[in-house]
């Protein structure tokens, strides 16, 4: 099976960064923190002009038409930059839901960035941000409906808040929101992918500038094993998050348990961001940890994201019951 990505995927990677990192989104997120989304709000609608918020949605829905090899590359990105909002469910799990339920009129608001999310029993009770959202949605049972606010609860991650959310206005039933969950934790194993980058990436320059006994730390053998193993997490897990993207694409042999290698893409990317998260911050020690450090964003995002569309408990159970 081929892993390698393509030049298109290059440019569209190498496009969401240059966005991401001309915005300062570590600025933009922590104004979101404090309750000002307008810098975020406008990342989200460049986005949304470059096409990264349709990537799912067809082009007769404003969307781009692409599929989840697509989705993986650009929500890499967006963990890479810390981007704060419902990622996996603006851009992954609703334009997979509203399709599937018959709605497609709503997926031109998704694809043009209107801010949306959702909840989905039993991966995701509890709704991401919806408070700083236009659009929720909830099912239950099989019961697509318009989601109402309950009760907002913080989380580690100070971008990001969970909310219980009560059914509204029936939508659609007998909805199967299996490949939408699937999108969503999918989405998600890429996003800690991405975040597990930016934090090797942090803990090497640090390593690189701090000095003791006249030397960079990084040229001790103990730092070097340290990010060495961070480095070898990320990339064992990323062909496993592009192999899980084919699968869904429908680019893999008929027999493929492609569920099975969506639960291992979000098993290995939780595994590895959480060992970013531990290393990055013994090598920069304790300033890695305050607010002050940009450092801190990445760890507790990590922190929020893995339990978020399933424990690696959960998904270490479901691969386990596919090979029984």
């Amino acid at each position: 099976m081929e892993f390698l990505l393509s030049d298109i995927h290059d440019d569209l990677a190498s496009t969401i960064d240059a966005i991401l990192t001309k915005a300062d989104m570590p600025a933009a997120a922590r104004a979101w923190a404090a309750g000002d989304r307008g810098a975020a709000s406008a990342v989200y609608a460049q986005l949304a002009d470059t096409g990264i918020c349709g990537l799912l949605i067809d082009e007769s829905h404003g969307g781009s038409s692409a599929g989840a090899i697509e989705m993986v590359v650009a929500v890499e990105q967006l963990g890479k930059h810390c981007v704060p909002g419902p990622i996996a469910e603006s851009i992954a799990v609703l334009p997979v839901l509203l399709r599937d339920a018959g709605h497609t009129e709503r997926l031109t608001a998704l694809a043009a960035g209107r801010g949306a999310t959702c909840a989905i029993a039993p991966l995701a009770l509890l709704a991401a941000d919806a408070d700083a959202v236009d659009d929720r949605y909830v099912v239950t049972d099989g019961v697509l409906a318009i989601g109402h606010i309950e009760e907002t609860l913080r989380s580690v991650d100070p971008t990001r808040t969970l909310s219980r959310v009560t059914a509204g206005e029936v939508l659609a039933e007998s909805v199967d929101a299996t490949d939408a969950v699937d999108a969503g934790v999918l989405a998600t194993a890429a996003q800690l992918l991405g975040l597990g980058q930016a934090m090797l990436a942090i803990a090497a320059e640090y390593a690189q500038a701090r000095k003791q006994f006249g030397r960079p730390i990084g040229s001790f053998q103990a730092v070097k094993h340290h990010l060495a193993d961070v480095a070898i997490a990320l990339e064992m897990a990323r062909p496993l998050v592009h192999a899980a993207a084919l699968g869904i694409d429908g680019q893999v042999p008929e027999d493929t348990d492609v569920r099975r290698d969506i639960a291992a893409a979000k098993v290995a990317t939780a595994d590895a961001a959480h060992l970013a998260a531990r290393r990055s911050l013994q090598v920069l020690g304790a300033i890695g940890y305050t607010a002050e450090h940009d450092l801190s964003l990445y760890i507790t995002k990590t922190r929020a994201l893995l339990s978020s569309w399933g424990t690696p408990a959960v998904h270490r159970n479901a691969i386990l019951e596919t090979l029984r």
